[in-house]
C-alpha cells in the first residue's frame, strides 16, 4: 500500500504526464511524483531530484559489500519510508532507512537525506545487528525497529505491536520482491524464446 507522506515548506513533488505536462503537489499522493524540487532558502534556486533514481544500484552495492540479502535492504526501505528520501517521523528517524540522529552520528552519516549514504549506513547498522544476534533476521529487524536493549530485555522479539507488526511487515515484503524478481526472470525467459523462435522463421 502506497503510504502519502507531505513534505515541509521549501519542496514539491512532481511529475511529468505523457503528454510532457507537469503536475504539482506539497504531498506524494502517489508514485507518479517520482520527482522533488527541494530549496532551502526563498531566495535560492530550487534543486530538482529524482526520488527513484540509483535507489536500486545504492540497494545492490550495500548488499554486496556488507553481505545483507537485497530484497530484506528493499523491504526494510519499504515499510521504513516507503522510498521516500525526505521522510523524517514523529520520533526524528530520518531518511530512506529512517535512522535516528544518534544512530548516523554512530556511523558517520553527515546528511541523511543524501539516498546513498542513507541506505550504507542503515545497511551498516543492520549488519552490526545480524552479527549481534548471530544471523537471526527477526532479532536484528525487532532491534532495527526497538532497539537493542529491548531485545536484549526480552531475549526476544519484544512484546511491541510495533516491533511484531514491522517485523511481519518487513519478511512479508521481502517474499514479494522475491516472488517478483522470480517473475521478471520467467517472463524474460519467455520473451527471449519467443524472439528467438521468430528470428528463425525469418
Amino acid at each position: 500500500m502506497f503510504i502519502p507522506l507531505i513534505l515541509k515548506a521549501g519542496a514539491l513533488y512532481y511529475y511529468v504526464d505523457e503528454n510532457g505536462v507537469y503536475h504539482f503537489s506539497d504531498k506524494r499522493t502517489n508514485e507518479k511524483y517520482d520527482k522533488v524540487m527541494v530549496w532551502s532558502d526563498k531566495n535560492l534556486p530550487a534543486i530538482k531530484k529524482e526520488l527513484n533514481i540509483n535507489f536500486d544500484l545504492y540497494i545492490k552495492e550495500a548488499s554486496v559489500y556488507y553481505g545483507v540479502d537485497k530484497d530484506l535492504i528493499r523491504a526494510m526501505i519499504k515499510v521504513e519510508s516507503d522510498y521516500d528520501p525526505y521522510a523524517v517521523s514523529r520520533k526524528g528517524a530520518r531518511g530512506l532507512m529512517q535512522l535516528m540522529p544518534e544512530t548516523a552520528q554512530m556511523f558517520r552519516l553527515v546528511n541523511p537525506f543524501h539516498p546513498r549514504d542513507n541506505i550504507f549506513a542503515g545497511v551498516a547498522y543492520f549488519k552490526a545487528l545480524l552479527v549481534k544476534y548471530k544471523g537471526n533476521v527477526k532479532l536484528a529487524l525487532a532491534a532495527y525497529n526497538a532497539g537493542p536493549s529491548a531485545v536484549d530485555k526480552y531475549q526476544g522479539i519484544p512484546p511491541y505491536p510495533e516491533t511484531k507488526n514491522y517485523v511481519k511487515k518487513v519478511l512479508e515484503w521481502q517474499k514479494r520482491y522475491k516472488e517478483e524478481a522470480v517473475r521478471l526472470l520467467q517472463k524474460k525467459s519467455r520473451v527471449e524464446i519467443i524472439s528467438e523462435r521468430v528470428i528463425k522463421r525469418k
